[in-house]
């Protein structure tokens, strides 16, 4: 499923320049979550519906005419093809914050070639923060609870737990609008708290190399 050919609306923050950033949503309900926790005075948020279009195998018009790109560069400011000026940046970040499945790995990877491909500077200058929403919680009685960010991660821990004696309670997230509201605000979206990891050129060659060798969308996950 592609983006909708439906108006994108940005919600603002107050203020733009340093310090600032701007959130790539994915999906109505986990925008409205997110709006409803941010900080207004530096966080804008942009959402999306579906999978951004893959902009290494689209043609450049079709790129150019895609509504999510158009209404991202209109949001940054900096414009798009030949009317692409970085130092019209509007926000110091842009954050990629989406599902922790399947799609939404998916999507993050694509909107990483995007980056790549049309925007590269962004890369270049460390601009591009992709967040990495938890995908489970464990948690053994009496103690806090703790959580995995990968399948992988969490078939580790809940092996190291039992292994321990303990018999681990586990919550599965199936999407950002499902996590408690604060655990959502201190692993996504809290800048100083927040599971981060700024993005590079050579993480979306990595996903050029991985679409192109039939890697799993799991694996995928824990590549980037």
């Amino acid at each position: 499923m592609y983006f909708k050919n439906t108006p994108i609306k940005l919600v603002d923050s107050r203020t733009h320049g340093a310090g600032t950033e701007l959130f790539i949503v994915e999906g109505d309900s986990a925008a409205s979550m997110v709006v409803s926790l941010r900080d207004g005075r530096f966080q804008a948020v942009l959402p999306m519906q579906g999978k951004p279009l893959n902009a290494i195998k689209a043609t450049r018009e079709k790129v150019m005419r895609y509504p999510l790109f158009k209404a991202l560069s209109e949001s940054l400011g900096i414009g798009l093809g030949e009317h692409f000026d970085v130092q019209k940046l509007q926000f110091e970040r842009v954050v990629l914050l989406f599902d922790p499945d399947a799609d939404g790995i998916h999507s993050g990877a694509l909107m990483l070639l995007f980056f790549y491909q049309f925007m590269r500077p962004l890369l270049e200058a460390g601009k591009i923060e992709m967040v990495h929403a938890p995908w489970m919680q464990v948690s053994v009685k009496g103690e806090s609870p703790m959580y995995a960010f990968s399948e992988p991660q969490s078939t580790s821990l809940i092996s190291q737990l039992r292994t321990q004696g303990h018999d681990p309670i586990t919550v599965r997230y199936r999407g950002l609008a499902g996590i408690d509201r604060e655990i959502l605000m201190s692993t996504c979206i809290e800048p100083t708290t927040r599971n981060t990891r700024v993005m590079t050129a050579a993480d979306a060659l990595m996903v050029i190399e991985v679409f192109g060798g039939g890697t799993s969308i799991t694996e995928l996950a824990v590549k980037i």
